[in-house]
């Protein structure tokens, strides 16, 4: 388990926002096809908070439900996944890259590996990308970036009330 005093996240526009106080269980990843097409990748990573170490503090999610069981939160401004949510659980599973320091909470298991990509072992393997020479395409990013930042904010977007 990870024990940060509290973590906070929220999607890419600042439209949802979330608190986790405690600690977060069981960081995996999961690599089921129904994660896989949730978070529009090859797996997901989460870990659970206790519902009452939980709380949004901006906004309201989306929920779509995968199965009978499941739904999944997502922002419905930006499509950023957030949740796997069991209703009746005690928990609430946070989709890790969701949170404001990601690097924060380090998966301990995977899941569903019958749906993991053979190829994942040679991603090592594979040659970076140089830097780029000028730096006017991220120069350009930068000065038009609409992402919320990693932290809390009372107003989102500047200027707005939230």
């Amino acid at each position: 388990m990870t024990t940060p005093a509290a973590l906070g996240g929220g999607c890419q526009c600042g439209a949802v926002r979330y608190r986790a106080a405690g600690e977060l269980a069981y960081p995996h990843l999961c690599h089921c096809r129904m994660c896989q097409k949730a978070a529009g990748n090859y797996f997901m990573p989460l870990a659970a908070a206790r519902r009452t170490d939980f709380a949004l503090t901006r906004g309201t999610p989306t929920w779509f439900h995968s199965s009978d069981v499941v739904r999944r939160g997502f922002c419905g401004a930006c499509g950023t996944p957030l949740f796997y949510d069991v209703p009746d659980a005690d928990f609430i599973s946070i989709v890790l890259g969701s949170l404001d320091e990601p690097n924060s909470v380090k998966p301990v298991m995977q899941s569903n590996t019958g749906r993991k990509m053979i190829w994942f072992q040679e991603l090592d393997g594979l040659p970076i990308e140089p830097d780029a020479e000028t730096s006017d395409r991220e120069d350009a990013i930068a000065a038009t970036n609409h992402q919320h930042p990693d932290h809390d904010t009372t107003h989102w977007p500047s200027g707005a009330s939230s």
